[in-house]
């Protein structure tokens, strides 16, 4: 009875060939099985016999492959979906395009990109073309949309990721991604449970704590979360993200600081009691610190299953952790009703996207013809409109834009970050900026024993500087803050010049650079380093194309200083 209700109810709504079909394989499974079907490793290999023992002899329920080749991705699913007595849950981080799946896949663009278009359809664009692009070679479940509220501006692995800091905004967007998902056929994860954001800390290095009372978390992250489960996402990926206030409230005390991951009072009280949750959790990855450093890892594994993540994703080493998980059932920390229930999920969430009819029918890997779609003309479009109407004018407070290379030819262009996209980034500018009849000199660091330049020769040599900042939040990077090249303030790396040539600040990445360039009078966000977003940033600048988007996130940091 209590199965079928699972089943039954939202977000799986089952028919009953599909229970039947839940049902009947769940009886079919052996122990080794049940426990296989908890884990969602990361794939690396593509030789067709490591592929096969993968999921024959380790039973594995779901895989992921990091971004590759379209063709060489969906041969890989085929051989381990071919191989595999149960259709396989196959993931990807499709937060921004199809290319979180598909290497030649569109880059949509980042979240908060999406946001700062203020327009609910491009979120539905983001989620149907990325994840009808990961479909096309295989991939069925999508991480994503990430539905974190970007409170703390120094937090620098939300950042872009969100859709800002308006819970309102946040929830319209995750609601019109998950409609483009379930378009396009896959399901989506709703993360990072309970809500990441308000620390400015990072899970890969630590478990973070969402430190909101509990009132004020449910009037923002609980009602973007609700809001969700009761749009209907298949599953949700729960953070290394401890709540205090909740767990005191709970338990009136607060013993320690435990991971979402690892707690049944965040996982069955708040997430199944509280918002009604009854699809599938996933948890986040778990080489994290922020999982691993939470109690020895032969009684995590099992026990965030006891506590009510439903599939463990990610390992240290897959083998030892089937092994925490089979001696954890054995010695009794992972129960018999837990280890159903988990199950249980996970097949429905299958069955609820046709996984076992495409089995059947030999269609859970589309033929190689479906490829065609990843990159087409009609994606491209969108994403580019995308980025016209979400590139975003910050201020201009010297009245510098619409550019004119007549006024202002020489330019020095700085870049600003280190990441292997520069090598894409500052080529793709600097021409763009050299087409439209700029003379461009490239920022080298300078010789510091060797004479500098005075504010004369400076002017004489440049008639603009254009800052293009190409910082990416990433994952283990503590911090997404701008670093100079300078000694005692020499140098023409650092914005000492404001007053005496015009400058103009582009960031591609973090939107919140005023923190630490507060003088730039002329600021613009394009909030990620595609294709797209740097042509619309160059038609506005010139005058070619009016700025149509609107800040997200506060990018003024608060500071009274950042806004002239």
């Amino acid at each position: 009875m209590v199965m079928d209700q699972i089943l039954r109810s939202k977000p799986f709504h089952l028919d009953d060939e599909s229970i039947q079909w839940v049902k009947k394989t769940y009886a079919s499974m052996t122990l080794d099985e049940k426990i296989g079907q908890l884990f969602c490793p990361i794939v690396f290999s593509s030789d067709e016999s490591e592929l096969q023992e993968l999921v024959k002899t380790k039973h594995v329920g779901g895989v992921l492959y990091r971004e590759g080749p379209g063709v060489s991705i969906r041969e890989n699913y085929k051989i381990l979906q071919d191989a595999s007595r149960i259709p396989l849950l196959t993931a990807a981080n499709l937060e921004h395009g199809g290319n979180g799946a598909v290497a030649e896949g569109t880059f949509f663009g980042k979240q908060m990109l999406v946001a700062a278009t203020d327009k609910p359809e491009r979120a539905y664009d983001l989620g149907y073309i990325s994840c009808s692009e990961g479909a096309s070679v295989g991939v069925n479940w999508s991480f994503a949309p990430v539905v974190d509220i970007d409170y703390n501006f120094h937090n620098p692995i939300t950042n872009v990721r969100t859709y800002g800091s308006d819970p309102d905004r946040v929830l319209t967007m995750g609601k019109a991604y998950i409609q483009g998902a379930k378009d396009a056929g896959v399901a989506t994860s709703i993360k990072h449970f309970p809500g990441d954001g308000v620390d400015e800390r990072d899970q890969h290095l630590v478990t973070t704590v969402n430190t909101m009372e509990t009132d004020q978390w449910r009037a923002t992250y609980g009602k973007v979360y609700k809001g969700l489960i009761d749009e209907g996402s298949l599953t949700l990926m729960a953070g290394h993200i401890a709540f205090p206030a909740y767990e005191k409230e709970i338990s009136g005390e607060i013993s320690g600081i435990i991971p979402g991951t690892l707690s049944k009072n965040i996982l069955q009280n708040l997430l199944r009691d509280e918002l009604g949750f009854n699809g599938m959790v996933v948890t986040d990855a778990t080489p994290m610190v922020g999982f691993c450093a939470a109690m020895e890892r032969r009684l995590s594994v099992p026990l965030s299953i006891e506590a009510g993540c439903d599939m463990f994703l990610f390992n240290k080493d897959l083998e030892e952790d089937i092994a925490f998980m089979t001696s954890g059932y054995e010695e009794g920390l992972l129960s018999e009703a837990r280890l159903e229930e988990a199950n249980i999920r996970i097949l429905a969430t299958k069955a609820a996207i046709g996984l076992h009819k495409k089995k059947e029918n030999g269609s859970l890997v589309p033929p190689k013809e479906d490829l065609q779609i990843v990159g087409c003309d009609d994606f491209k479009a969108k994403a580019k409109a995308c980025a016209d109407e979400g590139v975003t004018l910050v201020k201009d407070t010297q009245k510098l834009l619409p550019l004119d290379p007549g006024k202002t030819p020489k330019v020095l262009l700085q870049i600003l970050g280190d990441f292997p996209s520069n090598d894409r980034v500052y080529p793709y500018m600097e021409k763009a900026l050299t087409d439209q009849g700029f003379s461009v000199t490239k920022y080298i660091p300078e010789d510091f024993s060797k004479p500098l330049d005075n504010v004369s020769t400076f002017k004489d040599k440049y008639d603009l500087v254009i800052y293009l900042a190409n910082i990416e939040t990433a994952s283990n990077k503590t911090v997404s803050r701008l670093s100079w090249f300078t000694l005692f303030g020499l140098g023409n790396n650092m914005p000492w010049f404001v007053k005496e040539v015009p400058t103009l600040f582009i960031s591609l990445g973090n939107p919140y650079h005023l923190m630490d360039a507060p003088m730039v009078p002329t600021f613009i966000n394009g909030y990620c380093n595609s294709d797209y977003v740097m042509d619309a940033v160059i038609e506005k600048i010139m005058g070619d194309s009016a700025f149509k988007g609107h800040s997200p996130a506060d990018p003024f940091c608060g500071l009274i200083d950042a806004r002239f």
